[in-house]
């Protein structure tokens, strides 16, 4: 696509010029990514028939695990490359425009948060950073390096020095981001209480085969407790996408205005439901250019008319029920 129609997608304004560039990029996608254009033609949707954002399909996630999904015939800056922990088979996300992914991440943690650098950023991601390939390792490396905090940092499993080092950042009243994996964060709660000031404790979801899985309410409450915190902001993006959605703490997750979540019905996979009911979640991340754009994921969760949703868990077999109507 020309490049200034790309930068457009960050400055999407009203639902008209979302649904707009959303038709052009699928018409992009349907004649330049072949899986999708497999996906769509088996549907018996194309350009032809495809007038409306509501009538675009949604790919289904595990064609990342099985098939390259680009919609670009140049190599790839980077590979990202899923944790694995929920199958054998890891998903690929062959990212051929590096700058896009920074551009959606810092644009959308601007939007959420305000400027980088009025920040001290912590990252305590264990598990991602000890394999190659992630892509919230990269995302949280750049917003370290871009915070220019001289005590911006990762930590692995040194969970002494990381308490020993928000005291120090709670004395000097720092404004604070601890971004965290799920169960180190939790295992920091139970090792390390403390009463924090100036932070902000963010969870990226998952407790990655290393402790019992808990419903975000009873993690919330487990780490508020521990560190005497109003909320816990949460983080919803994934290994297939370039954009993220945020949540301040109130259970409701917010997207960037070029990205948006709808819900499926559970029975019947390409059917878009009404907002608030329970659903498979789609989301349209049209940051995600070259690769796709309209990803059915396995999660289950709720949208809402103001454009929030919510997330309530994963399909209990969601390689058999999540749409996977075809193999290509």
């Amino acid at each position: 696509m020309d490049p200034s129609r790309i930068q457009q997608i960050f400055s999407i304004a009203n639902p008209a010029t979302f649904e707009l560039l959303a038709l052009e990029i699928f018409r992009f996608q349907f004649e330049n990514n072949p899986a999708y254009n497999s996906y769509c033609t088996h549907l018996g949707k194309s350009t032809s028939n495809v007038l409306k954002e509501q009538e675009i399909p949604f790919l289904p996630i595990e064609f990342f695990k099985t098939h390259r999904i680009t919609s670009s015939n140049q190599n790839p800056d980077v590979i990202f490359e899923s944790s694995g922990t929920t199958s054998n088979t890891t998903s690929k996300h062959y990212v051929t425009d590096i700058q896009l992914y920074e551009q959606s991440y810092l644009e959308c943690f601007n939007l959420f948060y305000g400027p980088i650098n009025d920040y001290c950023i912590l990252a305590l991601l264990p598990s991602y950073l000890e394999r190659e390939g992630s892509s919230l390792v990269y995302m949280a490396n750049d917003l370290v390096n871009k915070s220019q905090h001289p005590e911006s940092g990762f930590y692995l499993y040194d969970l002494e020095t990381l308490h020993k080092k928000l005291h120090q950042l709670k004395q000097k009243q720092t404004k604070t981001i601890l971004i965290g994996v799920s169960y180190a964060l939790l295992d920091l709660a139970e090792q390390f209480p403390m009463r924090l000031k100036n932070t902000i404790i963010m969870e990226t979801g998952g407790m990655k085969g290393r402790r019992k899985e808990l419903i975000r309410e009873e993690l919330h409450t487990t780490l508020k407790n521990a560190f005497g915190v109003p909320k816990i902001h949460s983080e919803y993006g994934m290994t297939e996408l370039l954009s993220q959605a945020y949540s301040v703490g109130d259970g409701r997750f917010r997207t960037p205005s070029w990205m948006k979540v709808v819900t499926r019905d559970t029975e019947d996979p390409l059917t878009i439901q009404s907002h608030g009911k329970t659903g498979g979640i789609n989301v349209i991340d049209l940051a995600n250019i070259n690769s796709c754009s309209f990803i059915a994921t396995q999660d289950l969760g709720k949208a809402y008319k103001d454009g929030t949703f919510e997330i309530l868990g994963r399909f209990d077999h969601s390689d058999v029920r999540g749409c996977n109507l075809m193999a290509l």
